[in-house]
């Protein structure tokens, strides 16, 4: 199972919300992989780290698809450039936010460009509360920690809230 995070906190080419940015990221994907895709329910988070930007739309999605992570990567950068992200800065305000946490439990550490899993995504209640919607039996491949446990180690300070669409 891929198992990939959707962020955004800007409006972009495909939608004036954060929201329906992430709503068009997944429909995209979808059809670009030609998969379907299980999704999260849709979260609302401050920024990590915490900074005067606007709140974020998170969300998991997960799909069964036979693709090298590397390959993935660059599927999703692309989506990312198509949306209108202009990559300056690190942790800057986005329209799309893209990334894998894990691909069928593999662990991939040498690389240059792609750490997996992710490498802080024990550490993000906006990663971890939306994958355990789409995956409440995961395991961190390296830790072997359950979803639930990872949870229950997060700093106290990330406030996460269900995301209600406002149409």
């Amino acid at each position: 199972m891929i198992i990939i995070a959707v962020g955004s906190n800007l409006s972009g080419v495909w939608s004036d919300t954060p929201y329906g940015m992430c709503q068009e990221a997944v429909h995209r994907l979808s059809t670009e992989l030609k998969c379907s895709i299980k999704q999260s329910s849709w979260y609302q988070t401050n920024p990590i780290p915490p900074s005067s930007q606007p709140l974020y739309v998170n969300g998991v999605i997960a799909l069964t698809k036979e693709i090298e992570p590397i390959e993935l990567l660059k599927t999703l950068n692309k989506l990312e450039a198509e949306a209108g992200r202009v990559r300056q800065q690190v942790n800057e305000a986005r329209p799309l936010d893209l990334d894998i946490l894990d691909v069928n439990a593999q662990i991939i550490e040498d690389s240059t460009r792609l750490i997996i899993p992710h490498p802080r995504l024990h550490l993000r209640g906006f990663v971890l509360y939306p994958l355990r919607d789409v995956c409440p039996h995961w395991k961190h491949p390296i830790s072997h920690k359950s979803v639930d446990e990872l949870i229950a180690g997060l700093p106290k300070d990330q406030e996460i809230v269900p995301y209600l669409d406002e149409k």
